[in-house]
């Protein structure tokens, strides 16, 4: 691939940021990649756990992407009913290489009719309720179907991004960024529902609870029902 691969990220209020910055840090070191982070306006979006980010491009003046991405977050049950980003993200797929997503952002994708028919990733306490936009959801750290591609839980947006790097560079290319970002990781174990002690996956969904996770998957099923 020659030339300049423009990739969009959908910012908006409480998305989870390492959903984004995980994959944009590989991303930037992609061969002609120039990416854009895009909101409707230009004022700074607070992240989930406070962190600021300020938009590169509005709706109205971001170019034609390759590719889009769509992180997930606390916001996306808000973001899943702003007809702005929805009408932006349908436009956008429609010329786009790659309709892309990490965690709950596939349920973004999902909610503007994008993921239709497709196979999906999503987080583990979320992925079941894109059965109700019309995905079929997939128990797998990155999934691809055709042009959509979506990573699950938070940390899997890393692994996500080098598949879009060697499916467009090459595995060299792909493994010359992870060396460079000395991406090796030594996992605990326990990362999935599968694989966690019981007694995790019961503090874990205590803690989740505890966070507001009942009342968002409450609302995120009643706009699958509204449909």
């Amino acid at each position: 691939m020659t030339g300049t691969f423009h990739i969009g990220f959908l910012l908006y209020p409480e998305l989870t940021q390492l959903d984004m910055t995980g994959p944009a840090q590989v991303l930037a070191r992609m061969p002609g990649a120039r990416l854009h982070f895009v909101w409707k306006d230009m004022e700074l979006i607070r992240d989930d756990c406070g962190l600021t980010f300020l938009p590169t491009a509005t709706f109205e003046d971001c170019p034609q992407l390759d590719m889009i991405c769509v992180p997930g977050g606390y916001g996306t049950a808000a973001v899943m009913q702003d007809e702005a980003a929805l009408a932006w993200l349908r436009k956008q797929a429609a010329g786009a290489r790659f309709v892309t997503s990490v965690c709950t952002g596939s349920l973004v994708l999902a909610a503007a009719g994008l993921m239709t028919g497709y196979r999906a990733g999503c987080h583990w306490a979320w992925r079941d309720l894109l059965a109700g936009f019309g995905a079929i959801p997939v128990a797998e750290r990155v999934v691809e179907d055709r042009d959509r591609i979506s990573g699950g839980g938070v940390t899997a947006g890393i692994d996500f991004a080098f598949r879009i790097v060697e499916r467009l560079h090459g595995r060299d290319v792909a493994e010359m960024i992870q060396l460079a970002l000395e991406y090796d990781p030594a996992p605990l174990g326990g990362g999935t529902p599968e694989t966690a002690r019981k007694s995790i996956l019961d503090m874990t969904r205590a803690a989740m609870t505890a966070r507001g996770f009942d009342l968002r998957r409450t609302e995120i099923s009643s706009l699958a029902s509204a449909r």
